[in-house]
C-alpha cells in the first residue's frame, strides 16, 4: 500500500501564490466593474456615470486589536470634524469594531489573508494603517485606493521594519527629523519616489499624558520596579531566565512582571515555567491587564529590553529604564541599508543603564542610580525632543492632514 504524499509549501512559495491569485481576481474585478459602468453609461442614454459612487472616503486599517489605541485619538478627531472613516481590523474583538463614534464604522474583516483578499480590492480614496509591508508580501496596493498613508505606532525608527517596511506608501506620518533622514535615505538607496512626510508628532502619547495629567495624585507606596520585556530571542527572559527574577526579589523592592503578550503563545513554556517558579505574592505580581496604564503609573522604574513600552514609559511617565544588553542583527531590518546610527539603541544608552551578565548582580544599586541620579530626567527630557515634536497637537495634525488630503484627491472644497 502506497504512502500518500504531503504537499508542503514554504511561506515565501505561500505568499507568491497568494499574490497571483489576488492579483487574477483583481484584474477580473476591474475588468466587471469597467464593463458595469459601459453597461450604465448606454443604458442612461450616453449621460456620464459617477464610477466611484462607492469609494469610502478614509479607511484605516489596524492588523491587531492592540493598535486600537494609536488610532483612537485620530478617530476621535476625524469624528469630531464629521470625516466618514471605516475602521478596518484583523482582530475579532478588537475595541474599534463597537467604537463610539458617530462617523467611525469598526468593520472586521477577516483575518490572514482574508483580510489582505479583501484589502487588495478596496475601494477607498485614503487608507491609513501602521502595518508595514505593503505591496511586499501578502498585502497589495489596490487599484481603487488612491493614496497610502503609513502613521508609525511608536517613538523609534522608521527603519526598524523588515526590509521594504514603507516602500510603496504614498505619505509618512512621522513624530522626529531622525525618521526623515532615514526614509529619504532608503528612497535614494533603492531608486524609490519621494513620499510626501508630514510630522504630526505621537496621537496616542498625547493621550497618555492627558490620562496621567487627569489622574488622581498616586498615594506615597514603596519604591515598585516593573520587568517588561519583550519575546522573542532577544529578549530579557531568552537571556537571563529567571535568574532576573531572582534579582529582583533579593532587592527588597516591590516587583510587577507584565510579559509581552505575545510570549503566552510563542513561549508558553517558558511562561508557566517561570509563573510556576515565582508565583503571584506578596512582594511579587504577575499583570496581564490589556491596560498598562495603571501599572506604569505605579511603578518607579522600567526594565525591559527592546519593547516599545520602553520609550513609552520613559518619554510619557518620565520614568528611568534600564535596558538589557541583547543581540540585534539589522540584516532583515531596512536599518542594514544605512551608515546612520541605529537611533533606539543610542537613546537607551543615554537614558539609561545597560543591564548585562556582568552586572547583574549589581541590579539593586543600578535601580537606586537610576531613580536618584538628577542626569537621567535631563537626558530623556533631550532625547524626547527628537523624537515627539508638537506634543498635544498629534490627533489634530493628523486629521488636518488626512481631510486635506482627501479634499485635493477629489477636488472638493469645504463648504
Amino acid at each position: 500500500m502506497s504512502t500518500p504524499i504531503l504537499l508542503y509549501i514554504d511561506p515565501g512559495t505561500g505568499s507568491m501564490l497568494f499574490g497571483i491569485l489576488i492579483g487574477i481576481i483583481g484584474a477580473l474585478t476591474y475588468l466587471i466593474r469597467t464593463w458595469i459602468v459601459k453597461v450604465r453609461f448606454i443604458l442612461t442614454g450616453g449621460k456620464a456615470v459617477e464610477k466611484n459612487d462607492d469609494k469610502i472616503p478614509l479607511v484605516i486599517f489596524s492588523d491587531d486589536k492592540r493598535y486600537w489605541h494609536v488610532f483612537e485619538p485620530v478617530c476621535r478627531e476625524l469624528d469630531a470634524r464629521g470625516m466618514d472613516t471605516v475602521y478596518m481590523t484583523a482582530s475579532p474583538d478588537d475595541p474599534g469594531i463597537d467604537n463610539p463614534y458617530e462617523h467611525i464604522h469598526g468593520e472586521f474583516i477577516g483575518e490572514g489573508n482574508k483580510a489582505f483578499a479583501k484589502l487588495n480590492m478596496l475601494n477607498a480614496s485614503i487608507v491609513l494603517s501602521t502595518t508595514p509591508g505593503l505591496d511586499v508580501y501578502q498585502w497589495k496596493r489596490s487599484k481603487y485606493v488612491d493614496y497610502y498613508v503609513h502613521m508609525l505606532h511608536g517613538p523609534n525608527e522608521i527603519a526598524g521594519y523588515r526590509m521594504f517596511g514603507i516602500d510603496y506608501y504614498d505619505a509618512l506620518l512621522l513624530s522626529g527629523e531622525y525618521q526623515e533622514r532615514d526614509a529619504r535615505n532608503l528612497e535614494r538607496l533603492r531608486n524609490l519616489p519621494a513620499k510626501e512626510i508630514v510630522m504630526i508628532g505621537i496621537p496616542y502619547m498625547d493621550d497618555m499624558v492627558s490620562r496621567l495629567q487627569e489622574a488622581p495624585e498616586l498615594a506615597e507606596h514603596e519604591r515598585t520596579v516593573l520587568l517588561a520585556p519583550t519575546w522573542g530571542e532577544s529578549s530579557i527572559f531568552s537571556k537571563f531566565g529567571g535568574r532576573i527574577i531572582q534579582e529582583l526579589i533579593d532587592t527588597g523592592y516591590r516587583i510587577i512582571i507584565r510579559p509581552h503578550p505575545q510570549s503566552f503563545t510563542s513561549e508558553a513554556g517558558l511562561m508557566d515555567e517561570l509563573m510556576k517558579r515565582y508565583p503571584d505574592s506578596e512582594r511579587l505580581s504577575w499583570d496581564r491587564e490589556p491596560d498598562n496604564f495603571e501599572t506604569l503609573r505605579q511603578s518607579d522604574i522600567l526594565i525591559s529590553d527592546f519593547s516599545g513600552v520602553t520609550l513609552e514609559f520613559a518619554f510619557a511617565y518620565d520614568g528611568p529604564i534600564i535596558y538589557a544588553d541583547t543581540e540585534y542583527d539589522s540584516s532583515p531590518y531596512d536599518t542594514w541599508w544605512l551608515d546612520t546610527p541605529f537611533w533606539t539603541l543610542e537613546a537607551l544608552s543615554r537614558i539609561g543603564m545597560k543591564l548585562t551578565e556582568e552586572n547583574l548582580h549589581e541590579l539593586k544599586s543600578m535601580i537606586d542610580e537610576c531613580i536618584d541620579d538628577p542626569r537621567y530626567a535631563a537626558e530623556r527630557e533631550e532625547v524626547r525632543r527628537e523624537t515627539w515634536v508638537y506634543p498635544g497637537e498629534g490627533a489634530v495634525r493628523a486629521a488636518d492632514y488626512l481631510i486635506n488630503k482627501y479634499k485635493e484627491l477629489t477636488g472638493r472644497e469645504e463648504q
